[in-house]
């Protein structure tokens, strides 16, 4: 199905669930004209939002996953950002990488279907886009590489992984590492009709105490020409963004590129051009320059995930949009906002978080910002369940209108 008769079909299969959707509160002041990205994670790694455990038949976990997509359909999202690389695996059948673990309890193993190739079907027959969610570095969310599939690149080339806080990462100082990552997940792209590949938050890892991330070699090989191991190690994930980028261009032309980074690129005290903010920084600790990939238009959308509520004292969400917002502006860079829908209702959350119409005053706020352009909520568990409320009320608020996402 081409591009325009896909989007006319999919404003026509949105309109129809109109009838279905959330009651509650009067509709937002002013509503939105009738494109916007409205859109949800939908995470796999180590089950957290599907499927809901290891080992269901195929029928069981394609219907739990159709049920996901039914629901954001239902609150009049148009998109579902999938995760198909958790720990450099795969949901779809990949000649690079072995299937996910989380599918069937052991990596390796043929779930019996294809659950991506059948995510974008099913999405694109409910009206919904479907982004492809990878996570380029990752090896594990353990740090004993005899558990991985005996099949698995880190096994093959342990020379591409460092072990770091419990955990096993591809080394992005390795020209060889960047250049099989994206051979791995551009082979999805290849594949299937993806609308667009998303990247999450995770490029270095984040700092644990008193531990190393060893990249010795690697650095001492080719960082010659850069100052610092920092600016380094900021190139080489600077390199992948770009590469990649270039990469989606050539195998699949239209397809887009986003990222949801962390939500503070760096602190003003730290640099003048930062946020008012007291947090940890993305550019200094994980190494993303995010700002830049922004400012330079090397990737179509930017979600930074702005999980704090508004007031906060360290990041404030009041603080962060018209910060991201200047960024983007005249970037040609599209803006959306990553949203805590998991902390609604959360006990162990500060207060403001236990009023169910908390993430409904972030959609308000937003909305006076016009390069903000929608919205995205972590996580689809959160989402089904909606035991606070807090989505209900952002679709009475906000969503009475279905939406096309923003091309």
């Amino acid at each position: 199905m081409g591009r325009l008769s896909r989007r006319a079909f999919a404003l026509a299969a949105l309109s129809t669930l109109m009838s279905g959707a959330d009651a509650g509160a009067a509709p937002a002041r002013r509503p939105r004209a009738g494109t916007e990205m409205r859109a949800v994670w939908l995470a796999t790694v180590t089950n957290r939002d599907w499927p809901s455990r290891t080992g269901m038949s195929a029928a069981q976990q394609s219907a739990e996953l159709l049920a996901h997509l039914d629901t954001a359909a239902r609150r009049r999202l148009n998109t579902v950002i999938l995760q198909v690389r958790p720990t450099a695996d795969a949901l779809w059948p990949s000649p690079h990488e072995p299937w996910s673990q989380y599918l069937t309890g052991t990596q390796g193993r043929d779930p019996g279907w294809d659950p991506l190739g059948t995510a974008v079907a099913e999405a694109h027959a409910r009206g919904l886009e479907l982004h492809a969610w990878f996570n380029p570095l990752r090896v594990a969310v353990h740090a004993d590489p005899s558990r991985l599939a005996a099949s698995h690149p880190a096994r093959r080339h342990p020379e591409w992984v460092v072990a770091y806080g419990g955990k096993l990462y591809y080394n992005p100082g390795l020209p060889e590492v960047r250049a099989f990552v994206q051979d791995a997940m551009l082979d999805a792209v290849a594949k299937y009709p993806v609308d667009a590949v998303h990247f999450d938050d995770y490029f270095y890892p984040y700092p644990v105490a008193g531990q190393t991330f060893d990249d010795d070699e690697a650095y001492d090989t080719h960082g010659g020409a850069f100052a610092s191991r920092a600016d380094w190690r900021r190139d080489n994930i600077d390199r992948l963004v770009r590469d990649t980028a270039a990469r989606i261009r050539s195998v699949r032309p239209g397809t887009r590129f986003g990222i949801s980074p962390f939500g503070v690129w760096r602190n003003a005290a730290t640099d003048p051009r930062g946020s008012d903010t007291r947090a940890l920084q993305s550019y200094d600790d994980v190494y993303a320059d995010t700002r830049k990939w922004v400012r330079e238009n090397w990737i179509d959308y930017i979600c930074p995930q702005l999980y704090w509520h508004i007031g906060n004292s360290s990041a404030d969400y009041a603080k962060l949009v018209p910060w991201w917002a200047e960024v983007a502006r005249g970037s040609g860079t599209q803006l959306y906002v990553g949203e805590a829908l998991y902390k609604a209702g959360d006990p162990a959350q500060p207060a403001r978080w236990q009023d169910p119409a908390e993430l409904s005053r972030h959609l308000a706020f937003a909305r006076d910002f016009p390069e903000v352009g929608g919205h995205a909520f972590f996580a689809a568990r959160e989402m089904e369940v909606d035991a606070h409320g807090a989505m209900a009320r952002v679709v009475a608020d906000h969503y009475q209108q279905p939406a096309m996402p923003p091309r």
